[in-house]
């Protein structure tokens, strides 16, 4: 049955959404990735093409629209996790996947933010989160049992890491990888089991992680 002049408009409407929609996630997607996560919503707009009426029918704000495009590289960060623990070594594991986290925060400076900010309102983007804090807290636990990792280590110390990592990578430029390969050097070197004075404790690992936009401000009780 061909489609009615009701039917036909409606499908092209639908059309543009979805393309508007894909749009707007390519253009966040290449700025995030080469600027990190300081970028306007103004400039995705501009940069997809389109106004920001449409960027806010689509999103309704900066983190659903991160999210949006983070969450499957967060998938693939706990993907590596998972594929690190085939590793039969127990140190090679726990540094294959220490400097391979490494190297995405230095391919993608928005990734290298993402890993360190919480999204409480993305269940999916949280949950691949918690699934590669289990994958990493097995790695732990069998470089502590084979004698390779030094006891005190946390797999809680991750987060912190990813904030020395992070600050490395954004912070060096085209010195980015060359800084952070060696930082990582260093803080494979600090876990190893060694004869050294016990680590001082750290604060949790969720206080550690920041959030996008500061809570609002409430108004003063009477």
């Amino acid at each position: 049955m061909p489609p009615t002049e009701n039917t036909a408009p409606l499908r092209q409407r639908r059309a543009d959404a979805q393309a508007n929609r894909a749009k707007i996630l390519t253009a966040a997607a290449e700025l995030y990735t080469t600027r990190g996560l300081d970028v306007s919503l103004n400039e995705v707009a501009r940069r997809a093409g389109v106004g920001i009426a449409t960027l806010q029918r689509n999103f309704t704000g900066r983190e659903e629209l991160v999210a949006a495009v983070f969450t499957p590289r967060v998938r693939a960060y706990a993907d590596a996790a998972d594929s690190a623990l085939e590793e039969p070594e127990p140190w090679a594991a726990f540094r294959s996947y220490i400097e391979h986290v490494a190297r995405l925060q230095c391919d993608d400076h928005g990734l290298a933010a993402v890993l360190s900010t919480a999204f409480p309102a993305s269940a999916e983007l949280e949950a691949h989160r918690r699934r590669a804090m289990r994958g990493f807290t097995r790695l732990v636990r069998r470089a502590k049992e084979a004698g390779v990792l030094r006891g005190d280590f946390s797999p809680h110390d991750l987060p912190l890491f990813l904030l020395a990592n992070a600050g490395v990578v954004i912070g060096s430029g085209a010195n980015a990888e060359k800084a952070s390969r060696r930082l990582i050097a260093f803080i494979l070197r600090a876990c190893a089991v060694t004869d050294d004075e016990p680590l001082p404790s750290g604060p949790p690992a969720r206080s550690l992680l920041r959030t996008l936009d500061p809570p609002m401000p409430q108004p003063p009780s009477h």
